[in-house]
């Protein structure tokens, strides 16, 4: 029985690997090709990169970058970031990344998403959603890193996103991130119900536990880490690292099959 994918979930800022809190304010955490040499010795599954202030500052992908991590990466490469035109996306993934992310373009065009998928296939897809609870408890959909709120609700646009040609979906929770406080199950299991497609959770992640929890409860395809695996443990110093494989193995018994 195979288990789930576990995806360090990497954020740039200016050519630096950064990590916010709850997207507000971010600790410098090193340089991101040195990162994805560690990674390689630690045999992850595969790593994303967002660069998390492309679109907010209207800014193309830093092709010149993304073409050092790939030299260096040995294992499937996502990049999201900036990325408007089929051309840009077209460029990342001749610099040998796999798959595009795709967040505040996807609801500005939204005709962007099939476009990108009828070029490159929706395994190569996938749709982006940063949500927040407001003071009444209520899911909103946030773009442009966390700045600009957009008046749809979140499970339709989840729909939208996988009829338009996302092959998956990578869903975060602006209040989790970052906090080491556990998924948000309840919001992870409601998308997770309503698409057909591989959910990634995102947001929140602080120990094995959490990864049993949203695995067996929402139903997650896979987990995204950030913090747990640039950390060494909440409040203390940077270390890149990533959780040994026997303690991972539990994560087979809730799914039948990988993504």
């Amino acid at each position: 029985m195979l288990r789930t994918r576990v995806i360090p979930c990497l954020q740039l800022i200016n050519r630096s690997l950064v990590k916010t809190v709850q997207f507000k304010r971010h600790s410098y955490i090193g340089d991101p090709v040195n990162t994805v040499r560690i990674f390689n010795e630690l045999e992850v599954d595969e790593l994303c990169f967002l660069d998390i202030r492309a679109s907010v500052e209207g800014r193309l992908p830093d092709y010149e970058l993304l073409e050092q991590i790939a030299e260096e990466c040995f294992m499937p490469l996502a990049y999201g970031g900036g990325v408007k035109t089929v051309a840009s996306a077209k460029k990342i993934m001749n610099i040998g990344f796999e798959k595009v992310v795709i967040n505040t373009e996807a609801f500005k065009r939204p005709q962007f998403i099939r476009e990108l998928s009828d070029q490159f296939g929706s395994q190569a897809i996938v749709g982006s959603m940063d949500i927040k609870r407001n003071v009444f408890g209520k899911y909103q959909v946030y773009i442009n890193d966390g700045t600009e709120r957009v008046q749809i609700d979140p499970l339709r646009w989840a729909e939208k996103l996988v009829e338009a040609g996302a092959g998956e979906l990578l869903v975060t929770s602006m209040d989790k991130d970052g906090t080491w406080s556990g998924y948000d199950l309840q919001l992870l299991a409601k998308i997770a119900n309503c698409v057909s497609v591989p959910v990634i959770a995102n947001g929140g992640a602080g120990s094995i536990n959490d990864l049993r929890a949203v695995v067996a409860e929402a139903k997650v395809s896979a987990v995204a880490l950030g913090s747990m695996v640039v950390f060494q443990k909440k409040g203390m110093g940077v270390l890149i690292n990533f959780p040994d494989k026997d303690s991972l193995e539990f994560l087979g018994q809730f799914r039948g099959t990988s993504i």
